[in-house]
């Protein structure tokens, strides 16, 4: 899968390294994790290095500056659903109201973890039975592309790929409604996380079994034809 993994990411020009959540009994390998005292999303620049990994945990879920992460990968509550309420739709106006956050929240319950921990990293190998989505940091052009791959072998009514309204966190995996099958979703819209990301890259993330049907496009494929070709030529002359 890496080598394929590899040759996606350069047919496609994707230059950021993808990263995956994983679902661990034992998080060690993945060290080391950085300090959690902020959003998650402030650990980008690390993620993109590799020189660390995000960990939430029971232990330290309510330690983050943000407790979305504890919440919406892990299924902790830090603090009282109406408060969180009044806080993100009376302070902050993400919602018409505090009733209706409260509405959508109780519409969009938290995953619960499955193991010890909830790890953001770079891909890794001999761990892809614990891996439950993997992300790619993209260009809207990139994003057009992977969103075409996604629906590449859809002949149904059924949409592949989802853009919905949700924290960053909550984007990366607790949104999808079935991580067994093969599905996308656009991510990086959360404006509170979107000043530790580049102003031009978005988010696109992928269950297990859609990665895998992005890694087998082939020659026949869009990838290798004259649309791409020339969006890719029209970028280099501007």
């Amino acid at each position: 899968m890496e080598k394929k993994i590899n040759a996606l990411l350069k047919n496609t020009g994707i230059s950021y390294p993808p990263v995956g959540v994983y679902d661990l009994p034992d998080p060690s390998a993945f060290a080391p994790f950085s300090e959690p005292d902020h959003c998650i999303f402030s650990d980008f620049t690390t993620w993109m290095d590799g020189s660390q990994s995000t960990m939430i945990s029971k232990e330290n879920a309510t330690a983050y500056g943000c407790p979305g992460a504890g919440y919406w990968l892990c299924g902790i509550e830090g603090m009282p659903r109406e408060a969180v309420a009044g806080y993100l739709a009376g302070q902050e106006g993400l919602k018409a109201s505090p009733g209706t956050m409260c509405q959508w929240l109780e519409a969009h319950p938290p995953r619960p973890m499955e193991n010890q921990a909830i790890v953001i990293s770079q891909l890794q190998k001999n761990y892809d039975e614990f891996l439950k989505t993997v992300t790619f940091f993209v260009s809207p052009d990139q994003l057009g592309l992977l969103l075409t791959g996604a629906e590449y072998e859809n002949g149904s009514e059924q949409k592949k790929v989802s853009a919905p309204y949700g924290s960053g966190c909550g984007l990366l995996l607790t949104l999808f409604n079935d991580v067994t099958v093969p599905l996308g979703m656009i991510g990086g819209t959360d404006i509170a996380m979107r000043k530790y990301l580049p102003p031009d890259i978005l988010a696109f993330t992928v269950t297990k079994p859609m990665l895998e049907q992005l890694c087998d496009l082939d020659g026949n494929s869009f990838l290798h034809k004259t649309f791409w070709k020339e969006l890719k030529a029209s970028r280099a002359v501007a």
